[in-house]
């Protein structure tokens, strides 16, 4: 599964700045990026890695990078053409080398670095599932609207259990989970499904057959746990969602082997959600296999370059892109961060990084809104990564420890879908993302024609910030948990402040 951590910088360092700017550059404005693909070829040795190719998007420039490919011993797996990014297998060791000394060639790396081993997600522990019993006894002391709703205290804590009264949401408003998959069978998600808009990005290549976009296995709830938080419908069975009119699809970038989120797979996501009209998408996960990407090594920059083509090209159609900001109570506006999980497709080497050019992908991207968690006391969730510049936004994502809530199971976590007709609890950044992006799903149904800029502005201008708490010593051992920088209109565990539903739609 995918990771969940990210940050964005509202001011760039210098070397990225300039990278992600001549990317902006050379993006369309209205045109569709819809890619010309090739078949893989078979029997692929094991040690065949894949690689994002960077080139100017102009037709003469990719075929003349494409023959040089072939004959630097690359397979081309798909070119999407509009962005000048080409997903490339190879076998040899030295192809991003050779491949870099091209003309056109703009940056080139690798994805992965071995052989795959199996990842977690940004959520912040395991899933809890419902049981049966449980579930009967929250629905009875529900007293009104869904039968699980009592438990959801998340709703209550932005209004969102009001706002549906007034506005539940257009169904002309499409928020793509990029995800592990979501089961669109599920009774509490399949009215408000967008078949049409939901596939499979696995590897790089859009897989649109049916099904596609559904979870490998059970375990892998993720994804079907954030599209319940984000519109799940008022319809009488379990729960509700922040946005319960509006429409949730699917774009599945897991790797089947081993559950990663690999580049290749996330360009496709936020290529695929642009050309199909979607206005939002969830990002909660980073991207693999490096925690952060460094803008001083090839590889690293090349994932960054690839990653920031693709979501700046689903900017320019009107899309507005969510992300977490991940789950170790990191401060990413520090001057360094030990990062000791990268890469995680291989073995692990710890090092330490500067995040203002080492960088969390998508979520430090440009115009990617970041989002921190918090509990029921609207204090930020005890393990939610922060930073004075980096957080846009903050939103319900739980809390076990420290905010409890006054609900028939007192759970601090986040009650949402699970695969086959389940329920269950999860915490994380990655639950916080999908509130905010309901919310601005909302925002959306109230102003149809808001651009992605506008929306985003309209999510800041609606946010109640509670400014830095006094002390935030959450544990009592006389030491702060963390440091809360900035004032009550912006600071770094808030950004501009918590979402807020009612007032979106009001």
């Amino acid at each position: 599964m995918a990771h969940l951590r990210s940050r964005r910088r509202l001011g760039l360092a210098a070397p990225l700045a300039l990278s992600l700017t001549a990317s902006l550059g050379l993006l369309p404005t209205v045109a569709s990026a819809t890619p010309r693909t090739e078949p893989v070829a078979r029997g692929a040795e094991a040690s065949t890695l894949a690689y994002v190719v960077n080139t100017r998007p102009d037709r003469r420039t990719i075929e003349s990078v494409r023959k040089a490919i072939a004959a630097a011993g690359g397979t081309v797996v798909i070119a999407y053409e509009r962005i000048g990014v080409i997903v490339v297998h190879s076998a040899h060791p030295d192809f991003a080398k050779v491949i870099r000394g091209v003309r056109g060639v703009q940056s080139a790396g690798a994805t992965r670095t071995a052989p795959l081993t199996a990842a977690g997600t940004t959520d912040e522990g395991p899933v809890q599932p419902l049981t049966e019993q449980q579930a009967r006894r929250t629905a009875g002391a529900a007293g009104g609207g869904e039968p699980l709703e009592a438990d959801q205290w998340n709703l209550r804590a932005i209004g969102a259990d009001r706002a549906a009264k007034i506005n539940p949401g257009s169904s002309r408003v499409t928020v793509a989970v990029i995800d592990n998959g979501v089961d669109d069978t599920h009774p509490d998600l399949a009215p408000n499904f967008s078949a049409a808009q939901s596939a499979n990005c696995a590897g790089g290549k859009a897989d649109t057959g049916a099904g596609a976009w559904r979870p490998y296995t059970a375990s892998d709830a993720h994804g079907t746990h954030v599209a319940g938080e984000i519109a799940a419908p008022r319809n009488g069975i379990g729960i509700a969602g922040v946005a319960p009119g509006v429409k949730v699809s699917a774009i599945k970038v897991s790797d089947p082997v081993n559950g990663l989120y690999y580049p290749e797979s996330v360009v496709c996501a936020f290529v695929f959600a642009a050309d199909h009209g979607v206005e939002i998408t969830n990002n909660s996960y980073y991207v693999d296999p490096w925690l952060y990407n460094c803008m001083d090594d090839p590889d690293q920059r090349a994932i960054v370059d690839a990653v920031n083509r693709a979501q700046l090209y689903a900017q320019r159609k009107g899309t507005l892109n969510f992300a977490s900001a991940g789950n170790s109570n990191h401060d990413l506006d520090s001057d360094a961060i030990v990062d000791d999980t990268s890469p995680d497709d291989s073995t692990a080497v710890e090092r330490t990084v500067d995040p203002h050019t080492c960088l969390d992908v998508p979520t430090q991207l440009p115009g990617v809104v970041t989002v921190s968690a918090t509990g029921v006391k609207n204090l930020k969730s005890y393990y939610s990564s922060y930073g004075y510049g980096v957080v846009d936004l903050a939103a319900p994502g739980g809390d076990r420890l420290y905010q409890l809530p006054d609900t028939p199971s007192k759970n601090g976590r986040i009650l949402a879908t699970l695969p086959n007709g389940r329920y269950g609890y999860l915490q994380g950044t990655s639950m916080a993302a999908p509130h905010a992006a309901g919310v601005a799903a909302l925002l959306k149904s109230r102003y149809p024609k808001a651009t992605a800029a506008q929306l985003h502005a309209l999510l800041r201008a609606q946010a109640d910030n509670p400014g830095c708490p006094e002390s935030y010593d959450q544990n009592g051992d006389g030491t702060p948990d963390a440091v809360c920088e900035g004032g009550k209109r912006f600071n770094g565990f808030y950004g501009f402040g918590i979402v807020n539903a009612l007032d979106a739609v009001d």
